[in-house]
């Protein structure tokens, strides 16, 4: 950022602001070192290659690398220049679902198999899990790959390069069949993961139907805190450092796995509402129905908690999209599927949905009145 001013960054790639996109890690690279690379590959794409493909990077990685540029559809050599990286080391980006090659001689001997086709699917498993999305042909539906971090968005036909979407950090990742996924990287059951790491650390082993059993059986709206607050990225003590935001901001402090449990869940559920409102003006229009998909998809309190406050009809499921997406998108290279629909299609039929309605709307309507003024919270 000291060498190339913000704006121009997103104006380039229409990829939101994180210290772990691409650009980033090579702009901190050692000069030296990199100055004895050949090609750079993703991961997904480096083990294609190893395997005996063609040594590419299939376009959903290369979008997140903040270094590809989404209208020209091709490496921006502005960004390569003002980073100082040598545009020569990035190889031919390829759409999702390219056959790039054969599994090598030693791959077959090594494994056993034969001469497997080696298909490029979403290498982003974000990607993956949103072409698996079981939307029908419904209008105005978002997504919600809910996991230890959740990635809520909608599917688009181009980028949305506007300042308003640029403020709000939202990205423009690329996804199957070259549509664009606009959406934000927020927080997710991350909160309860470590609460849960601290628990049984202390000799308190719960299960996560247990602990939302508790939840339920908690006071609702008792305390609320900001998932996306710094102090719960890293803390030692994840529960304690919900009390410390608890404690600063006038609200009891949850002390029982319960109270802790519901505490996260209806945060969180409102941090899905805040940001499903700041995506609706990016996009102008509503969000009628919300699919959530991922391992989140099957805490049902927090799925409910969700249709609750984003107040629209939430679809659960499947638990497996990014696997199930990565099969499709090979399935559709190998020619047993058409399109994008019928990928959906079959997801749909092959998988267990569960529909949450929403209900309660005075109640979370009050309580993400006082969550936008725990969101401003600054410790």
């Amino acid at each position: 950022l000291a060498k190339i001013e913000w704006p121009i960054i997103f104006a380039e790639t229409g990829i939101q602001l994180m210290p772990i996109n691409t650009i980033f890690q090579l702009a901190a690279e050692e000069p030296k070192r990199l100055a004895k690379a050949k090609t750079i590959l993703g991961i997904g794409d480096g083990f294609n290659y190893l395997l005996g493909g063609r040594p590419v990077i299939e376009v959903s990685m290369a979008s997140t690398f903040q270094l590809y540029n989404p209208q020209t559809r091709g490496w921006s050599q502005k960004l390569c220049e003002l980073a100082g990286l040598p545009i020569g080391i990035f190889p031919e980006v390829v759409p999702s679902g390219t056959t790039i090659g054969r599994l090598s001689d030693k791959a077959q001997r090594d494994s056993g198999l034969g001469r497997l086709r080696i298909v490029a699917g979403c290498s982003h498993d974000t990607g993956s899990a949103v072409a698996a999305v079981p939307a029908e042909e419904e209008a105005n539906w978002a997504y919600l790959s809910s996991g230890t971090w959740s990635l809520l968005g909608v599917e688009l036909p181009a980028p949305i390069l506007t300042n308003v979407c640029r403020d709000l950090n939202f990205t423009n990742e690329i996804g199957y069949s070259g549509t664009t996924r606009l959406l934000k990287n927020i927080s997710g059951l991350w909160l309860l993961q470590e609460s849960r790491r601290i628990w049984a650390a202390s000799g308190q082993k719960l299960d996560y139907a247990e602990l939302a059993g508790l939840a339920s059986q908690a006071a609702p709206f008792q305390s609320l805190v900001n998932p996306d607050d710094p102090r719960f990225t890293s803390p030692a003590d994840m529960t304690e450092a919900i009390r410390s935001f608890c404690r600063e901001t006038d609200q009891p402090p949850p002390k029982t796995p319960g109270s802790v449990t519901r505490c996260i869940l209806e945060s969180l559920a409102l941090l899905y509402r805040k940001t499903v409102e700041e995506l609706e003006s990016v996009i102008n229009r509503p969000v009628k129905i919300l699919h959530i998909v991922g391992g989140g998809s099957r805490n049902r309190l927090l799925n409910q908690m969700t249709a609750n406050a984003v107040q629209c009809p939430v679809v659960a499921g499947p638990a497996e999209a990014t696997a199930a997406g990565n099969i499709a998108i090979q399935a559709l290279a190998a020619g047993d599927l058409s399109d994008l629909t019928a990928i959906r299609k079959l997801v749909r039929e092959s998988s267990e949905l569960e529909r949450y309605q929403p209900k309660q709307a005075a109640k979370w309507t009050a309580a993400a009145a006082r969550f936008a003024q725990l969101a401003k919270h600054k410790p």
